[in-house]
């Protein structure tokens, strides 16, 4: 029994056009499940090409960076002896814009494998420091040479 017969007490009729409109509706539906079957297996398998070519991309863009990344890469290397700048990298604990971010210079005392590097200070303390931290010391730097020209005062 429909639920229009327990409320009214009589079954229900359609006119014919809602008849015909419900009709094309379920025909509209793919009551073929093989071929909805097919539809999905062939939907996910364009959603994993996408994915996998989603990824090859991430993998070749991570690659150029990194290659462009190591071209920039300046490698240093420190002689015994030579004067070298400490990198503070407590600076940022402190104020002060114009505070210098170098320390030193120190005197490289040894230097060992895979970048490390010994330093020593004037007061002959000794302690390992990445040698990434550390950039040359040029004590002494050259000074241009500038010729200066009097100009006499012109005559009048």
């Amino acid at each position: 029994m429909s639920p229009y017969h327990f409320v009214y007490g009589k079954s229900c009729h359609l006119p014919v056009e809602l008849e015909h409109r419900a009709y094309w509706a379920v025909k509209s539906c793919n009551m073929e499940m093989e071929a909805v079957g097919q539809a999905q297996k062939l939907d996910i398998q364009e959603l994993e090409e996408i994915r996998r070519n989603a990824y090859d991309s991430a993998q070749i863009f991570k690659d150029k960076t990194k290659e462009f990344h190591d071209l920039r890469i300046s490698f240093k290397s420190f002689n015994f002896g030579q004067k070298v700048l400490l990198f503070n990298s407590k600076l940022k604990l402190f104020s002060g814009k114009l505070r210098s971010k170098w320390l030193g210079p120190f005197t490289v005392t040894e230097v060992f494998p895979h970048g490390a590097v010994e330093i020593e200070n004037d007061s002959g303390e000794r302690f390992k420091v990445n040698g990434q931290s550390l950039k040359p010391y040029y004590e002494n730097a050259p000074t241009e040479l500038v010729e200066e020209i009097h100009l006499e005062n012109p005559k009048n």
